[in-house]
């Protein structure tokens, strides 16, 4: 893991408590230079201002949550890297709030409390095994599909799809 040194982490969570210890386990895995941030309001001021490779961002924040945060890092147009990995963290796992950071963008997901592991295999995920983006009317992020089908003879895979000229 030493070659995580040169990564730029950006932390974002309105709980210092929380901060610290996901501080403290990005710096035992060698990660030195890590930003921090209370919401999302501050934690884009921060990408506008440094080169940033990697955001964890906290789900539930006030005034500007994870949620939105993911949509104008994804989707402003003076988004300083919309193609920025973003890991969300909460302690919420319903399934609701799951497919609603996926749909915002979001690039991993984590359930508070977090581990150590759980942490950087996350990190490991965006790193080496980087999912493509997609950009359609209604989205723009990675793509959702974890597992691509070997029965898919493409281009089109939504029933809807199948109107279209090809």
């Amino acid at each position: 893991m030493s070659s995580l040194a040169s990564l730029q982490v950006l932390l974002v969570d309105d709980n210092q408590h929380m901060r610290a210890i996901a501080s403290a386990v990005l710096q035992s895995a060698g990660i030195r230079k890590v930003r921090e941030a209370a919401d999302g309001a501050a934690a884009l001021e921060i990408l506008r201002e440094h080169a940033i490779d990697l955001a964890i961002v906290d789900f539930n924040m006030f005034p500007l949550d994870g949620v939105e945060f993911t949509r104008l890092v994804r989707n402003s147009p003076d988004s300083a890297n919309p193609y920025l990995p973003i890991i969300m963290m909460t302690g919420h796992s319903e399934k609701t709030r799951v497919y609603e950071a996926r749909d915002a963008g979001v690039t991993e997901f984590v359930v508070k409390p977090i581990t150590a592991k759980a942490i950087l295999d996350r990190i490991q995920a965006v790193i080496f095994k980087p999912r493509p983006f997609v950009k359609t009317d209604g989205y723009f992020g990675p793509d959702r599909r974890r597992v691509q089908s070997a029965t898919f003879t493409g281009p089109w895979r939504r029933a809807q799809d199948k109107s279209r000229d090809i």
